[in-house]
């Protein structure tokens, strides 16, 4: 790509936007407002790679955030897609489609005996609240500074992903009342946790965390800190709750919960398991999951929860990676691209740190190690700025915050990551 970068229709689609959308964008994740610039108006996507309204290719490390595991618009799915779209794109009535995919989830995740689907990962989350509120009496909630369970107003307290990104306060609009129960800890404290459990007495419904944080970087669970968890929970009479929405399904077949060998009470899953359209489902144990509507008393329905297309896509996404040898790529090109940049950023003289898991990536501008929210915030920030932006203009597409994870897919190619690197050292040499 020649220097520099040429979006002036992205300009102007953006300018235009500006004055009829909050912000010009839909999700606060895709502006570029922590990295400076204007975020770059996508026109399609094939495979590993995308291309903006002004013709400009990029190798694609965000993957929609997430769901492309196969890579973009994977021409299995796609016509799977153009199939189920002959028959309709929303029945408002049970379908096959459902108990297939239902049936792929409950038979690759431990923790799930039943599954209910939803629309996305925010109402999975915010409906998971419910059913553990439900299922124990109890009220309260124990969640991780930097962990992000969509934007439900108790789980706006001290969150991740965008929040982080924009460098908001707990949000406004939200009653103090509604986050009154929620109760934070620092990621990777168990000790914070037993001391929240000692000041609350039987009062705590639930604890819920992003198994591996994803949305304050990409932040690994230090050891016996998911078997510290599984603990206390069912000490305290308390449910655990893996929000596998970014995780399921990208960092191994079954999860973390399959990786680590560690089964919670819910799980909550999203992006990968509708394919690329939207999706979010929530389950677990069999005796919980029947108190939801209209089999218990716990009321949660949608319009078009379950539709053919997303559960078209969701299946036929599982299905390939189903097959031999998906997971072990996804780790060695990953590995590769993660190993790699922590070099470069050495021999150019930059603190950084990091790490992978599967195709699941991170990378922050500070010595480290980075075991929280907390630590990530030390992260030299103006320095991921021109990172990033340098990135960009040679033709490489990252997260536009220190604070999101990476995403690698079936579709990167080891040149893909050769480029990459090589555009990363040429980058970090000029920083």
């Amino acid at each position: 790509m020649t220097l520099p970068l040429i979006t002036t229709k992205s300009e102007e689609i953006f300018a235009a936007a500006q004055k009829i959308m909050p912000g010009g964008v839909n999700s606060p994740v895709r502006a570029f407002k922590s990295v400076g610039g204007q975020p770059i108006v996508f026109d399609r996507v094939q495979g590993a790679y995308a291309w903006d309204v002004d013709g400009n290719q990029y190798i694609d490390y965000v993957g929609s955030w997430g769901p492309a595991i196969c890579g973009h618009a994977h021409p299995e799915v796609i016509n799977a897609l153009k199939e189920a779209l002959e028959k309709g794109t929303s029945f408002g009535a049970p379908c096959l489609l459902e108990n297939i995919l239902a049936e792929m989830v409950i038979d690759a995740v431990p923790s799930v005996e039943m599954v209910r689907f939803v629309n996305s990962g925010t109402e999975a989350c915010l409906s998971v609240l419910r059913l553990m509120r439900a299922f124990t009496g109890r009220e309260k909630l124990i969640k991780f500074e930097g962990c992000y369970h969509g934007h439900g107003d108790m789980f706006l307290v001290k969150a991740g992903s965008g929040v982080a990104t924009l460098g908001l306060p707990d949000s406004p609009g939200v009653p103090k009342a509604v986050t009154i129960p929620t109760l934070t800890a620092p990621y990777n404290d168990l000790e914070a946790v037993k001391q929240l459990f000692k000041e609350n007495p039987n009062e705590i419904a639930g604890v819920i965390l992003e198994p591996i944080v994803g949305n304050a970087g990409f932040i690994p669970p230090d050891g016996g800190f998911l078997e510290g968890l599984r603990l206390l929970t069912r000490e305290n009479g308390a449910l655990l709750v893996f929000d596998e929405v970014m995780t399921g399904f990208r960092i191994a077949y079954g999860g973390v919960q399959e990786k680590f060998g560690v089964t919670p009470d819910l799980t909550t899953l999203g992006k990968v398991i509708g394919g690329g359209l939207p999706v979010g489902a929530y389950g677990g144990r069999r005796d919980i999951m029947s108190m939801v509507a209209p089999a218990g008393p716990m009321y949660q329905a949608g319009t078009l929860s379950g539709n053919p297309l997303a559960m078209t896509a969701g299946i036929k996404t599982l299905e390939l990676l189903q097959k031999p040898g998906t997971y072990e790529y996804l780790d060695k090109i990953t590995k590769k691209l993660s190993n790699g940049l922590l070099q470069i950023a050495k021999e150019t003289g930059h603190a950084a740190c990091g790490g992978q898991i599967s195709g699941m990536f991170g990378l922050f501008f500070t010595s480290g190690p980075v075991h929280n929210y907390e630590d990530a915030k030390k992260s030299d920030l103006a320095k991921f700025s021109r990172f990033h932006r340098g990135m960009l203009e040679r033709g490489i597409y990252l997260a536009p915050s220190q604070f999101e994870a990476g995403f690698t897919s079936l579709a990167h190619t080891d040149e893909d990551i050769d480029q990459t690197l090589a555009v990363a050292r040429e980058v970090m040499s000029s920083l």
